[in-house]
């Protein structure tokens, strides 16, 4: 499937956080460019994009990898998280615009329908776009960078449970909305750590098994998990 090259380090990324590129599994720009149709400048060039955001390490003899975080790294990112999320709703209290305001209350109110209806497949989509355009809303490319590559590294590491009370959940996100349009900074930092702090203890380190030939070439899933670069969100 050819793509953009600008879109290159968004469909390497999304392949290894789906599991296509298993880790420790060797990313060689040769493979990595036909799998793309893009030459291999491009992929050299997402290839450093994503080992500074400690996706992939460069290996002695063995040149690109996928990265094989530890339990610690992992648990780190959650903790990482807590502080960040917290003051990005402060900011957003603080900077957001009616444009922000409205996208939030309509996935507020969609995710509170589908709880009604017991209808929970797009539960984790909506809850993603929701915290996505909270981050948005705090007005600070900074912040909001840091934020995705964390969903990003969450996502990769961790499988989330479903909330065993799914209408607790977005009642918290619509509390969170009043305080943003209330403009109370601090309500929307207390609400986001509470929130936070409940939705953490649903992670589970994703089981994987360390592959054989980390030296070799990625092994690509392709069976399983199909290129899909549509729905990547930065």
């Amino acid at each position: 499937m050819r793509i953009p090259a600008h879109s290159v380090c968004t469909a390497i990324r999304d392949d290894i956080v789906s599991g296509v590129f298993e880790r420790g599994s060797r990313l060689t720009e040769e493979v990595l460019a036909r799998r793309y149709g893009v030459s291999r400048v491009p992929v050299r060039e997402a290839l450093r994009t994503l080992e500074s955001e400690g996706f992939v390490v460069t290996r002695r003899h063995a040149g690109a990898c996928v990265a094989e975080p530890t339990e610690q790294e992992a648990a780190d990112l959650l903790e990482i998280r807590m502080l960040l999320e917290p003051l990005g709703a402060a900011r957003a209290a603080q900077r957001r615009t009616e444009a922000h305001l409205k996208v939030l209350r309509g996935l507020v109110r969609l995710g509170q329908e589908r709880v009604r209806r017991g209808e929970g497949e797009d539960l984790r989509s909506l809850g993603g776009w929701f915290h996505e355009t909270l981050a948005q809303a705090s007005g600070s490319p900074a912040l909001i960078a840091l934020l995705t590559q964390l969903r990003h590294k969450i996502a990769w590491m961790y499988v989330v449970e479903q909330p065993a009370r799914p209408a607790d959940s977005w009642a918290e996100h619509g509390a969170l909305v009043d305080a943003v349009a209330r403009r109370d900074a601090e309500r929307a930092r207390a609400l986001a750590t509470q929130h936070a702090e409940r939705a953490t203890a649903a992670h589970r380190l994703r089981r994987t098994d360390r592959p054989g030939h980390a030296a070799g070439a990625a092994r690509v899933r392709t069976s399983q998990h199909p290129v899909n670069i549509a729905g990547v969100r930065h």
